[in-house]
């Protein structure tokens, strides 16, 4: 999850623990994807440069923001939908997910005056990240 203008009409985040918060394609392609994602949907788009010289990228349902897109970091890593969960504290989190068998793929980092993500394989092999926001 990267930053995301919560400014905007009508686009306030819901930041209940336990519900999916927010959704981001990770591409080796980020401009088919967003071509294919703006003419299939409607959506735009809209650049935010991040530390590291990387770019996110928001999607825009008018003037709500529902998904975002990366760049993958690594050229091996497939393109896939990420999805977060929102927590109410990300270490104890990650710990009782590791406790019951969860394999930590990404670990904890700091989005500046947003929050903390991780990444989490459960037992089974599915992926999904966890979000604590910035109180």
């Amino acid at each position: 999850m990267s930053e995301v203008d919560t400014n905007c009409e009508g686009s306030e985040m819901d930041k209940s623990p336990g519900i999916f918060s927010w959704v981001e394609l990770v591409t080796q392609d980020v401009e088919g994807s967003k071509k294919f994602y703006t003419e299939l949907l409607g959506w735009e788009t809209k650049s935010t440069e991040m530390p590291g010289g990387m770019v996110y990228e928001t999607y825009m349902n008018g003037n709500k923001p529902v998904a975002g897109m990366i760049k993958a970091p690594e050229a091996n890593m497939p393109t896939a939908w990420m999805n977060y969960i929102t927590v109410e504290d990300l270490d104890a989190t990650i710990e009782k997910a590791q406790a019951l068998g969860a394999h930590l793929c990404v670990p904890a980092m700091d989005i500046p005056d947003m929050g903390r993500f991780a990444g989490i394989a459960d037992p089974q092999g599915g992926f999904v990240c966890f979000w604590e926001f910035t109180k």
